[in-house]
């Protein structure tokens, strides 16, 4: 690994303090780019950088690679390890509407849900809160009980490490306090095993998997959309997702158009 990769990737964990996922992706992305054509990554030119990334075949993947390459060598040019910036224009990918789930949708999975054992106690609210609350998977296995302050859940290790407050509905809090008061652990981790430990987002997907077919954060889609639907304002619902850009919270427009065309054809004469 060259010296100007090791400096970015202390950039990175120290100054950024980005999550250890999007650690282990730059580091992953950047360091198979530079072992393949071994040399340096700043030393790489345009063509070169394309002749490898050019392969990747799904524009999605081949983004990700490009957006890694673009901070590197943005970090180069700011710490003067380089005398231009480099910068790769990403491929365009046809915006789509994320898969998310309706209320009934959400309902009928809870009812299947047998809550006369503790961890059936624990999947109802489990699935409960993550549609409550619109959290990422990684902030919600992170609660500890100190974390939910009244009607509120204070997530103090979002996405870049950023804190927000989020109100909870009042059934999903009842769920989660029915769930601890049956626990015979003492821990100040909210969501346990079976064994007392931590819940893993393998177990996780599991849960929601089983009840409702679909991955935890499809009920992250689904808790923003319901709000859009409700006719909240984009910017709330950016504050309540922890979107660092407006820009990322703007793929549920598409919702919001949908929302009012559906209204005027219900409801006006010349519809």
């Amino acid at each position: 690994m060259s010296n100007e990769l090791e400096a970015f990737l202390e950039y990175i964990i120290v100054t950024k303090a980005l999550s250890k996922r999007s650690v282990e992706a730059y580091t992953n992305d950047l360091t198979q780019l530079e072992g393949t054509l071994s040399k340096p990554l700043i030393n790489l030119d345009t063509n070169e950088v394309l002749s490898v990334l050019g392969e990747y075949a799904n524009k999605r993947t081949l983004n990700r690679k490009l957006s890694a390459v673009n901070a590197f060598f943005s970090f180069c040019y700011k710490s003067q390890f380089a005398d231009e910036k480099n910068h790769f224009k990403l491929s365009k990918i046809p915006k789509t509407l994320p898969k998310f789930l309706s209320f009934s949708d959400v309902k009928n999975g809870l009812s299947l849900i047998d809550r006369s054992s503790w961890l059936g106690m624990r999947d109802y609210a489990l699935i409960l809160f993550l549609y409550a609350s619109g959290t990422r998977i990684s902030e919600c296995l992170a609660l500890c009980r100190e974390d939910i302050e009244g009607e509120w859940l204070h997530v103090r290790h979002g996405k870049g490490d950023k804190e927000r407050m989020i109100p909870i509905a009042e059934v999903a809090l009842q769920a989660m306090q029915t769930y601890l008061n049956e626990s015979t652990y003492e821990k100040d981790d909210v969501w346990l095993n079976y064994q007392g430990k931590p819940l893993s987002r393998i177990s996780a997907y599991k849960i929601t998997q089983k009840y409702l077919g679909v991955s935890p954060h499809v009920l992250r889609h689904s808790y923003a959309t319901s709000l859009i639907i409700g006719g909240a304002d984009l910017r709330v619902v950016q504050e309540l997702l922890g979107h660092a850009s407006l820009l990322t919270t703007q793929i549920y427009t598409h919702v919001q158009k949908q929302n009012l065309q559906d209204t005027v054809r219900m409801h006006h004469p010349l519809a």
